[in-house]
């Protein structure tokens, strides 16, 4: 099932999420699924739970865009363990639609996460993968790719979207 994604302005976004404990469950399993089935659907490579309203740490990643099954991941509280070297490249966010920036990230991230079943396990992502990492776990601790870019373009994107909701076009 496709998700409603949260839109800038709603705090859901910029809320920390809590901690996964029901692995295995039903609901997570559905959960990740339509999360899938939204990224997807939105062209997206990353999808965080707070992005359809779900304050929970967990992310799904699809650097293929629903190519390759065996690029899909599950991070159910991802720990980043290492950074290393650095990467300045275009990001944006399905829910800041509309909106991209250079971005500067870590060009490797070893991450450290759960799966569904509650088995945990350890990854290292480079390039799009890195910044993925980056971008999600981000979300997951309530921060926006907004905060990584300089007060000015951050002033200019809030007064744009400001204009959108007024318009009723956000």
């Amino acid at each position: 099932m496709i998700l409603e994604i949260k839109k800038y302005g709603d705090s859901v976004l910029e809320t920390p999420c809590a901690k996964v404990t029901d692995f295995g469950s039903a609901r997570l399993r559905t959960l990740v699924i339509d999360m899938f089935e939204t990224m997807w659907a939105n062209k997206g490579v990353g999808l965080a739970a707070p992005q359809v309203g779900e304050l929970l740490q967990l992310t799904v990643i699809d650097t293929s865009s629903g190519e390759e099954p065996d690029e899909r991941l599950v991070l159910i509280n991802p720990e980043i363990l290492s950074l290393e070297g650095q990467q300045l490249s275009e990001e944006g966010c399905l829910s800041i639609p509309g909106f991209r920036e250079d971005v500067r990230r870590a060009m490797v991230a070893k991450v450290r996460a759960f799966n569904v079943e509650g088995k945990e396990f350890e990854v290292t992502g480079e390039e799009l993968l890195a910044r993925a990492f980056q971008h999600e776990i981000d979300h997951l601790n309530g921060i926006l790719f907004l905060k990584h870019l300089s007060p000015l373009k951050r002033d200019l994107i809030r007064r744009k979207i400001s204009k959108l909701v007024k318009a009723g076009e956000w």
